[in-house]
């Protein structure tokens, strides 16, 4: 099939595409053969390895290291503490905007959460690094650890989220409870959640006089480069971050960390380079993590199953030195139409890490509580819960009026419910069992995720031989950008994917933006997209001027960039190959850039969302009461799919994840001491093999001409938002039992009357 491109600019356009199509991963034999290179990897001349020792305690201080001893190991080159910890140039209490938090790098000797760097011990060896400090022995001027709903400290916040109202309001909310005919009430508890990606946090540091070389996993190049130079009183560009691949991200690995730091600022002090790798134990504090939730929903019905009102309430937990606060509630404010809808968030200081961005901030939580509610309105209603959701479906974005830039929602709903069998279920719980006598419950939640742009910037380069090499500093987390942003770059410049080489992942190249928020195939590709026109435009321009060109006065006429060559729009016999116009220019390339933002006025006027309905079946013993996700139905629509192949896989991911929320997934913390009692892969449950149902991912079509000039949307983290309510509201309808706690236990259902 040829590859035909086409164009908004006057002097050309494309036709076709690769886009679209299942490719596979371009970094996918480089993985599975070992020949990946993450930050740990990385094995410069004369390397020293450091150990971060961390607080055993909550809250209080060290008042003593035995540095001596671990300075006598063999092998140990240095010990860092708050004694001789070299300065820095910015003061690590005072937040970096946007994604700046407060860090901890030995600037005294306060405690406050287990797992925060006291030490950082630096030898020849990991071994003997280790071994020092485990020396080290510190001793401690303990306090009692706040660690829960009665010992932390409640506040108002003024934000919540990275830069969100703390409280939003749209009409009256007692008056529209007042005019319900029914009104359901629920509180619902969701866990804190600690990032666990396959690459713990690595960096590998060298320094070269005032210049840095980082080896990293980082989600934010250009950010990242200018907090590291500010951190060390350096220029940006000074900062060289190199991060091809990244073993998971989920958000964490977009936020500096204090250990990184402080092996960046050993490095420099002992002017050798030096490796840090945090322990999988050592990520359940200095990283950020999903933080517990309380939430409150209050849903007035009017005799018809309409909504008059809805209230969700959130306390969220942030750490007693800083605020990131879940954004919850705010679930409840893009998806279902009512009158009057509240969303407003209280915080509760504890002695944790502060927690941060992961995989569907506040939509993850709040989704699961606010579906949960919306099945028991529906259940107070006597109606499907399908139906109920039908009844309350908004044309507008409920709280602006904004019209969405694209809505496919409803055929989500049909598709998936089709697709699953839902007008088989009925409505009562407790009426289906299997062949074993095992329980079967069926259930649904609807899934939703904004779709936010990010400035970034490209470079295309068409080269003499009909090649290209395109160029951003994006990052791939495993959800495949190499492989779509190519699609997209090739799309743009006319040529099959194999002839555009891709380069991504180091910060000297064009600032590819934030991968993140399931906005990082939109931002990149939009400036990727952009720069290969602007390369197809100026190439045109050298051959409409040139009376050699059979493409000779073409320029009002305009072209077709296809399968390597420019053809006259007017008359498509009539064209050449790029090699042939570089040649007689006597170039041996010509290059287009790119910056991208989103528009302003486009994104005031539109609300933008990806949408979605997943269905649930559980299977559930009724003598042990262990549960079973059997199927899971997912429909969504995301504007243009650009490789169905990848989009699949991470709605997969997604809803993988949904499942870990509702029945595995829980950090416990000593109440006493505030340590993570499960703070490894054993203990810290997450799906096996085993617990993952049979899973099907509809791709509904979806056109957004606003969203922007490519039509993508996110994948990455929707998937999430939808699932973990319809599996819950599955366990109801398989048991008869409301659980609004997270994760789902075994024991939430043997104590309940309902189940026995």
């Amino acid at each position: 099939m040829p590859l035909e491109t086409t164009s908004p600019l006057p002097q050309h356009r494309r036709h076709g595409s690769s886009a679209g199509q299942p490719l596979t991963r371009r970094d996918g034999v480089l993985k599975v053969t070992g020949r990946a290179t993450y930050a740990a990897d990385n094995h410069p001349d004369g390397i020293l390895y450091a150990v971060t020792a961390v607080s055993s305690i909550a809250r209080g201080r060290v008042t003593a290291l035995d540095v001596e001893a671990a300075k006598a190991h063999p092998g140990v080159v240095e010990v860092l503490t708050p004694a001789n910890r070299p300065p820095l140039a910015h003061d690590p209490d005072e937040k970096m905007p946007p994604f700046g938090f407060r860090v901890e790098v030995l600037q005294d000797d306060t405690v406050r959460y287990v797992n925060q760097p006291i030490a950082i011990v630096i030898a020849e060896t990991l071994e003997a690094a280790t071994e020092g400090a485990a020396l080290l022995n510190p001793v401690y001027e303990v306090e009692p650890a706040r660690t829960d709903l009665e010992s932390g400290k409640r506040f108002d916040p003024e934000g919540i989220g990275i830069g969100a109202p703390a409280r939003t309001a749209h009409g009256d909310i007692e008056a529209g409870l007042a005019a319900a005919v029914r009104v359901t009430e629920a509180d619902y508890v969701t866990p804190p959640q600690y990032h666990n990606a396959m690459e713990p946090h690595a960096v590998v540091a060298q320094w070269d006089g005032d210049r840095v070389t980082i080896d990293m996993p980082n989600q934010t190049l250009a950010l990242s480069c200018a907090s590291y130079a500010a951190y060390f009183g350096i220029p940006a560009e000074n900062v060289l971050i190199r991060s091809p691949f990244l073993g998971g991200g989920f958000g964490s690995k977009a936020i500096l960390n204090g250990p990184q730091i402080l092996a960046i600022l050993a490095a420099r002090m002992l002017n050798r380079p030096v490796k840090l790798a945090l322990t999988r134990a050592q990520m359940y504090g200095p990283v950020g993590h999903r933080g517990r939730t309380w939430q409150k929903l209050r849903l007035g019905v009017d005799e018809e199953g309409r909504l008059t009102a809805l209230h969700h309430q959130a306390l969220c937990t942030t750490s007693s030195f800083d605020e990131f606060l879940e954004p919850a509630a705010n679930a409840s404010l893009p998806l279902y139409a009512s009158p009057a809808i509240l969303a407003e968030h209280e915080g509760l200081r504890l002695d944790v890490g502060t927690p941060g961005p992961m995989r569907a901030p506040g939509l993850a939580s709040g989704s699961a509580a606010l579906e949960v509610a919306m099945d028991e309105a529906a259940e107070a209603c006597g109606m499907d819960p399908l139906d109920f959701r039908l009844a309350n479906y908004a044309e507008t974005e409920p709280v602006t009026g904004k019209p969405f830039s694209s809505k496919a929602l409803r055929e989500c709903y049909a598709e998936g419910a089709k697709r699953f069998g839902w007008s088989g279920r009925p409505l009562a719980p407790r009426t289906m069992r299997d062949e074993n006598g095992f329980l079967i419950g069926w259930g649904m939640g609807t899934a939703v995720f904004h779709c936010p742009h990010f400035p970034a910037e490209a470079r295309a380069t068409l080269r003499a031989d009909g090649t290209a090499l395109m160029e951003t500093a994006g990052a791939d987390m495993g959800q495949g950008a190499w492989t779509a942003l190519a699609q997209i770059a090739a799309e743009a410049l006319g040529l099959d994917p194999d002839q555009v080489e891709l380069h991504s992942g180091i910060s000297s190249l064009p600032d590819g933006g934030i991968a993140g928020g399931s906005g990082h195939t939109a931002s990149a590709g939009l400036a990727l997209h952009n720069a290969g026109e602007d390369a197809i435009a100026r190439l045109a321009e050298l051959a409409t001027n040139d009376p050699a060109s059979p493409l000779f006065g073409a320029g009002n006429i305009g072209v077709v960039a296809r399968s390597g060559r420019l053809h006259r729009r007017d008359d498509e016999s009539r064209g050449e190959s790029y090699a042939e116009i570089l040649a007689r220019a006597g170039r041996s390339d010509v290059v287009g850039t790119a910056k991208t933002a989103r528009d302003p006025a486009v994104a005031s006027a539109h609300a933008m969302y990806s949408h979605g309905a997943v269905f649930a079946e559980v299977k559930v013993d009724p003598d042990l009461g262990q549960i079973r996700v059997a199927r899971l139905v997912g429909a969504f629509a995301a504007g243009r799919i650009i490789n169905p192949r990848l989009v699949r896989s991470q709605y997969f991911g997604g809803m993988i994840w949904g499942a870990s929320f509702a029945l595995h997934e829980e950090a416990i913390a000593d109440r006493r001491t505030g340590r993570i009692m499960n703070a490894d892969l054993a203990e810290y449950h997450v799906p096996v093999n085993a617990d993952v149902p049979s899973l099907d991912a509809i791709l509904i079509p979806e056109d957004d001409p606003h969203v922007n000039p490519i039509g993508v949307k996110g994948v990455g983290e929707i998937g999430i938002t939808g699932t973990v309510g319809a599996i819950a509201n599955a366990v109801w309808h398989a048991t008869g039992v409301r659980v609004r706690r997270f994760p789902v236990r075994v024991e939430d259902l043997l104590i309940s009357r309902e189940f026995a």
